[in-house]
């Protein structure tokens, strides 16, 4: 019997040889690899980016745009302008205190403050027992936070708050005021707490960078102040 080996040319010696079968891959396409190469190109950029957030090395948020730089420094060197503009700022009036309490002199603008809380008092029934505790606390021989008033002003406050009114404080208040802005707030804008402020801003005008947290007046500025009372 004859053996069929057509069927299979490679084992029939006299059947023309054939190139052996190979198994090829499909090649990628170039565009592909390129794309491929750019995804983890950017992934590694990602990663990296993130590590030195981490870290702190880098500043500028990644997934977001940077935020517009704000600057208070024109705020803040108005307040060297008057001692009106600096009382009207409640970032300003906090760093005067501040001040004040550093020269053991904080009765003064808490006398101011105290004041103006009257002056704003919307019951009537309330003036008398307000005007006695402010009376009390600030202007009496033995109040525990005398202001400096001469005797004549004192003796025109005690009078007014018999029969109290919105105005029986404004002499003494508008005393304390001038003895503030000849006297201590002069030294505010020299002293080291106002003039690193200005530095601070000024720093922060020209570009975003790392704030210390060890910086005064940014630290009093955010601190809880103890004299809301009065507000």
């Amino acid at each position: 019997m004859q053996t069929v080996l057509y069927l299979f040319p490679q084992l029939n010696l006299s059947a023309p040889k054939e190139e052996p079968y190979q198994i090829t891959k499909p090649q990628k396409q170039e565009g592909t690899m390129e794309n491929n190469n750019r995804h983890k190109d950017k992934r590694h950029r990602l990663s990296l980016l993130l590590h030195k957030a981490d870290s702190g090395e880098i500043l500028v948020p990644l997934f977001r745009k940077p935020e517009k730089t704000y600057t208070c420094l024109d705020e803040h060197s108005k307040w060297g302008e008057c001692l009106n503009k600096l009382l009207v700022h409640k970032s300003g009036l906090t760093l005067f205190r501040a001040f004040l309490q550093s020269e053991h002199s904080e009765e003064n603008i808490d006398f101011w403050l105290a004041c103006e809380n009257y002056r704003k008092t919307k019951s009537l029934s309330k003036l008398s027992s307000k005007a006695k505790k402010i009376y009390s606390d600030f202007i009496s021989t033995d109040a525990p936070k005398e202001v400096n008033l001469d005797f004549h002003t004192k003796e025109v406050t005690k009078k007014n708050i018999v029969r109290p009114t919105l105005s029986c404080f404004d002499l003494a208040q508008k005393k304390v005021h001038t003895l503030m802005e000849k006297d201590s707030y002069p030294r505010f804008l020299k002293s080291k707490l106002y003039r690193d402020l200005l530095l601070e801003s000024e720093a922060h005008n020209c570009g975003p960078r790392r704030r210390s947290h060890s910086f005064t007046s940014i630290g009093v500025l955010q601190a809880q102040s103890d004299f809301t009372f009065w507000l």
